[in-house]
């Protein structure tokens, strides 16, 4: 168990009166507080440290409905469930604006001007870990801000109240990134001075440990690193360089994850659970990946993904009816044929369940459009071959069902809400089977060892195969074991289905728990893994980039921003791949495929209008809002994403 989660971690969400959002709607109302100066409460920096990781939310509700379907069609990690068609380069609504961070920033600037105001260099001195916590916290922000609209404003981003600009400036991409260098470096050497204090009561996130804090901050650098890559890959190479051999360390193991859950207790239900609405309802899993992963044993696959709804039951019930079943399930299944003509369900082939309940869907182009060479009516239309009540054992008109072939990113991970179970569990027309479904306290995983060790792996492949004492080999095996360790702490803290339980409906119903053995590697899933030839970091140099990369897009499969950032950055998946390719559309070429966000269209009653057309301009953006024609959002790239490799070309570096 991650040792950030051994902490029972239950907090009540306060409300903090900050004397410049204060608002009361009654004038008796303002009268009874206003009685004495001392009546006022001034928060500390503990508890505005807290409200900041509140407001700590990469990837809100809107993010996952707008954003993450646009990020994985583009980049071919997710598949439309209708298909590839020469819509899918048109933008849709995005969920934010690039904002991400002025959320936090604000308790960054509470902070600060609190400590200011301390009279005791003691006091100061006990309250400067939370300015510096919060301050990572905001750069992690800045960082996915900064990913799809390029230059923002930072550092005097909500500085008004203290005597900043009402109008902060802009800073590019290659100045917030020197920026954040700075800072993370002042953090860590905050968090390792002799008289870095930090209680644990308001932090969630590591309970107060500032050796962890500042692993957390170091590692960050490597997010940044790899950005700058196309730019100035010495400096980045540098900093990696820096990363490894930092004496606070990095995150190296799942212990040391940024994993936790904000509270136990609130008022707001999505600070506790996440939300309760629908997202991602039009994104399948590609076929290229999930084939890649059943292939090899990944125990990833069943973090990431759904199983479909073809149990055993299901499968036998369309054999009872006489009724045929998609091919590309019957052919993992065992059958014999009765006097009757009728199959009898007899098992799973190897490997078996669960693995046998994963699909993804076809990437090709229209592949889900019928009278195309490529489109099948069960992947894509499942619900024209259905299934009715059984009466006096012939079928009748009543109870229709069908079942979804293909598998959904398992968005269990992501929302605590209770779901609708019929979306992940099936039972057939004469069946009732009854899940309890309750609200899961949701954990969110925000930087693991899985990314840091394989971004570390990278990096020893730049600087011929070595770094900081360590082969790419050993950070790479390092970084499977983590990511597949902490995927499976994750599926078992948001207690998503599956994991732990069968349900008692169908007997061929496996877990998806991992499965560990230390005396057996043969019964050790990461051991088994890691054996197969596409696992092992062997071939040209080329060749092992392209295996770190496909680990990196797999370790980010819930994580719809870094999984952009990083196919975006890579070239990968790679046309012509044999491990997972990326299907080139010649009705749709590369170059009309986005890789950046619209800025949307400045109005000029904005007081930052000026400013925003001139960010715009320097960057050679045209202010665009959605709907847009996705060539001019590939050719006017952010300046990180300058040079970097086409959509499928693989690694230039």
């Amino acid at each position: 168990m991650l040792n950030t989660i051994m902490k029972k971690n239950i907090f009540i969400i306060v409300s903090i009166a900050l004397s410049s959002l204060f608002f009361v709607g009654c004038s008796k109302d303002f009268a009874e507080l206003n009685k004495s100066k001392t009546a006022v409460t001034t928060p500390d920096a503990s508890r505005l440290f807290y409200e900041a990781v509140v407001k700590f939310e990469p990837q809100g509700y809107l993010e996952w409905y707008y954003n993450a379907p646009m990020m994985y069609t583009w980049s071919q990690w997710g598949v439309p469930t209708g298909g590839y068609t020469a819509s899918f380069t048109t933008t849709t609504e995005t969920g934010d604006k690039g904002s991400k961070a002025m959320d936090v920033l604000r308790y960054v600037n509470e902070i600060k001007d609190y400590i200011d105001h301390l009279e005791s260099d003691d006091d100061k001195a006990l309250n400067l870990s939370y300015y510096y916590a919060t301050r990572v916290l905001a750069i992690y922000l800045g960082i996915f801000d900064t990913d799809l609209y390029g230059s923002r404003a930072y550092s005097e981003a909500a500085t008004y109240k203290f005597g900043g600009p009402l109008t902060p400036k802009y800073e590019t991409q290659e100045e917030l990134f020197d920026l954040w260098l700075t800072q993370l470096d002042e953090c860590i050497a905050g968090f390792t001075a002799d008289n870095a204090v930090m209680t644990g009561s308001q932090d969630v996130i590591y309970g107060g440990n500032l050796k962890n804090w500042a692993k957390f901050a170091n590692s960050l650098k490597l997010r940044i690193a790899v950005r700058l890559l196309s730019q100035n890959k010495s400096k980045a190479q540098s900093i990696a360089s820096a990363v490894a051999s930092a004496a606070c360390g990095y995150i190296a193991t799942e212990d040391d994850a940024v994993l936790f859950n904000k509270a136990t207790v609130s008022n707001d239900k999505d600070i506790v659970y996440h939300w309760n609405n629908g997202f991602m309802t039009g994104i399948g899993a590609n076929a290229n990946v999930v084939d890649f992963m059943v292939d090899n044993l990944d125990p990833r696959v069943r973090f990431f993904y759904t199983k479909n709804q073809w149990s055993s039951n299901i499968i036998q019930a369309y054999y009872d009816r006489g009724k045929a079943i998609p091919a590309f399930i019957e052919e993992d299944v065992e059958y014999s044929v009765g006097e009757d003509g009728k199959k009898k369900f007899e098992g799973f082939k190897a490997p078996g369940e669960p693995w046998v309940r994963y699909h993804g869907l076809p990437a090709d182009f229209e592949a889900g459009m019928p009278k195309t060479p490529n489109y099948n009516e069960w992947m894509f239309d499942a619900g024209h071959f259905p299934i009715y009540k059984m009466q006096d054992g012939k079928e009748s008109t009543d109870g229709q069902k069908s079942y979804r072939p293909w598998s959904y990113f398992n968005l269990m991970l992501v929302n605590g809400r209770t779901y609708n179970a019929s979306s992940f569990f099936a039972t057939t027309p004469d069946d009732v089977h009854a899940i309890s479904s309750v609200d899961r306290e949701w954990y969110g995983l925000y930087m693991g060892a899985g990314e840091v060790n394989l971004y570390l792996a990278e990096f020893a492949l730049y600087n011929g195969g070595n770094l900081g004492g360590k082969s790419a080999e050993d950070y790479y095996k390092a970084g499977l074991t983590a990511s597949v360790k902490e995927y499976d702490e994750l599926c078992r803290l948001n207690k998503v289905m599956y994991y732990g339980t069968t349900y008692e409906y169908d007997p061929e119903d496996v877990k998806i728990d991992l499965v560990t053995n230390d005396k057996d590697a043969s019964k050790d899933e990461i051991s088994v893994m890691l054996s197969h030839a596409d696992y092992q970091l062997t071939g040209s140099n080329a060749e092992k980039l392209e295996k770190v990369f496909l680990q990196e897009l797999i370790n980010f499969t819930m994580n719809p921003n870094e999984s952009f950032v990083t196919a975006r950055r890579s070239g990968y998946p790679k046309f012509g791949s044999t491990l997972i390719p990326r299907i080139n559309f010649s009705q749709v070429p590369v170059t009309e495929i986005p890789r950046r966000f619209d800025t949307g269209m400045p109005e000029k009653t904005d007081i930052m209008y000026d400013i925003l057309l001139k960010a715009y301009q320097d960057q050679g953006f045209t202010p665009t809002s959605r709907g847009e024609n996705g060539a001019t959002l590939h050719n006017e790239r952010v300046w990180y994403d300058k040079g970097a490799p086409e959509w499928g070309a693989g690694s230039n570096l």
